[in-house]
């Protein structure tokens, strides 16, 4: 998840899942919106993933 500066709104997306991605005014929103697309992808079948995803990890620069 991330927040757009520009428009202040919350942009989340599902790694390795293409199409996998939406926006909302809060993370409520936002939650409910991916739960949304994830549940549609999965009515049209099992979604091909572009990649597996292994995690996240925060570095200090």
């Amino acid at each position: 998840m991330e927040k757009c500066p520009e428009t202040g709104l919350f942009v989340g997306f599902v790694p390795g899942f293409p199409g996998a991605h939406t926006q909302g005014e809060s993370l409520d929103e936002l939650q409910a919106n991916l739960r949304e697309v994830v549940s549609m992808l999965l009515q049209d079948g099992e979604p091909q993933l572009e990649a597996e995803f292994v995690g996240t990890q925060t570095m200090a620069v």
